[in-house]
């Protein structure tokens, strides 16, 4: 199902190139959440979103909102949208491609003169990056229901509360519940990739399969710390060496894993302090967070209790204990809508453009929309797989062919 006139690729890219000079010129692309350029960049998006005819909001939760009223169902939403704050120094397209490329569905829409049946929402969601406040997809949080006591009593800069910046921001915190939607029919939101799969596929559309869950997990090893000088090798209890070990191992396992069919399987450590920290003192502590992600809550709970075990295994080997093995965080999957996703692969092969299959390893804001409605994302590629970084591009068709593939995909939603 498409509509004519399609796209304006020039206008699209011109918005793009219009949110990208919204940026810390010392450290571009960055627009943090809070921020005064973050709500620079709102003030730009307030303007586009009424050029284009939309009645916008802000919630209680913080998020703006763009509202195409239903000519047949007002009162059920299409919603499609993400989120234009970035990490530091974070690229030009993550986020932001996604609102734009909705913006630039709408403009075909209203220049076609169609009337949606559901009304259409186009939302920049709040804070999906990591804030200063520690925590991410505040917005979508507030919307799903699941920004409770504890979140908003997280502190940031200068001890400000993450309540005080939402009402700071214009949303209003003691009326939170109001922001927690039950009206959604179906939620799309394109994305950048962020990864090298569509590019080396030559696929200009990835139909997301379900965004992976996250479990994270802190670990130490105690060992017996020694000079490094005098301390024979044969009797060292050397903790970095057992971090060391399990690290390896848990690579091994990680990829048997990735490899066995039950979809996408990753498992990092990124962060370690070996302790006490001199060049010539035998490591006696050594402590690290491991990063674990997958499609399979199942296969989240096996690994837990693998690692568990490969970690006392390789502490035994170098004659150090397993002093702490504590889950921090856990982020359930979440699948997405069988019938979206068809929808989506109809509407790439309508206009005759490769797709493909694949599990988002990064988290979004339709992990928490995936609770209250139906969703789907769509990936676009990104060069060399950069992402969150000055370097992230996907070119100016690549766009296009994401919010034609969006646009199509509204049409569908819009008609179901």
């Amino acid at each position: 199902m498409s509509i004519s006139p399609d796209i304006d690729a020039a206008a699209l890219w011109r918005d793009i190139e219009a949110m990208a000079v919204i940026t810390n010129p010392d450290r571009p692309w960055t627009r943090r959440s809070f921020s005064q350029l973050f709500l620079d960049g709102r003030d730009w998006l307030r303007a586009a979103f009424e050029a284009e005819g939309l009645q916008v909001r802000l919630d209680t939760a913080g998020n703006l909102i763009g509202r195409l009223e239903g000519r047949e169902l007002p009162d059920r939403v299409v919603m499609t949208g993400s989120h234009s704050d970035t990490v530091p120094d974070g690229g030009r397209f993550d986020g932001i491609g996604g609102i734009l490329a909705g913006l630039a569905a709408i403009r075909a829409m209203r220049a076609a003169g169609y009337h949606p049946r559901h009304s259409i929402e186009l939302v920049d969601f709040l804070a999906e990056e990591p804030s200063e406040w520690g925590l991410s997809c505040v917005g979508s949080r507030g919307m799903a229901g699941a920004l409770g006591e504890a979140e908003l009593a997280l502190t940031g800069p200068g001890g400000e509360t993450l309540a005080a910046a939402i009402d700071r921001i214009g949303g209003e915190v003691s009326r939170l519940d109001e922001a927690r939607r039950d009206d959604i029919a179906a939620f799309l939101e394109l994305h950048i990739e962020q990864g090298v799969v569509l590019e080396r596929a030559a696929a200009p559309i990835g139909v997301v399969t379900g965004i992976a869950g996250i479990t994270r997990i802190r670990l130490a090893f105690a060992g017996e710390a020694g000079h490094a000088g005098t301390t024979p090798m044969a009797i060292r209890h050397d903790a970095s060496l057992a971090l060391a070990r399990f690290q390896l191992a848990m690579r091994d396992a990680a990829l048997k894993a990735a490899n066995a069919g039950e979809g996408h399987f990753v498992a990092t450590i990124g962060l370690a302090e070996i302790l006490p920290g001199g060049a010539n003192v035998v490591p006696g502590r050594a402590e690290a967070s491991i990063d674990m992600r997958a499609e399979s809550p199942d296969l989240l709970a096996r690994h837990v209790a693998l690692f568990r075990d490969l970690a006392e295994d390789a502490a035994k080997a170098e004659g150090c204990t397993l002093a702490e093995f504590t889950r921090i965080s856990n982020v359930a999957p979440a699948a997405c809508d069988p019938g979206l996703r068809a929808m989506v692969a109809q509407s790439a092969a309508e206009r005759q453009m490769a797709t493909r299959d694949l599990a988002s390893g990064a988290g979004h804001d339709s992990v928490f929309l995936s609770r209250i409605a139906p969703m789907v994302m769509i990936f676009v590629p990104s060069h060399d797989g950069l992402s969150h970084c000055p370097e992230e591009w996907t070119s100016p068709e690549q766009m296009a062919d994401g919010a034609r593939c969006l646009l199509d995909s509204l049409l569908k939603a819009d008609a179901a």
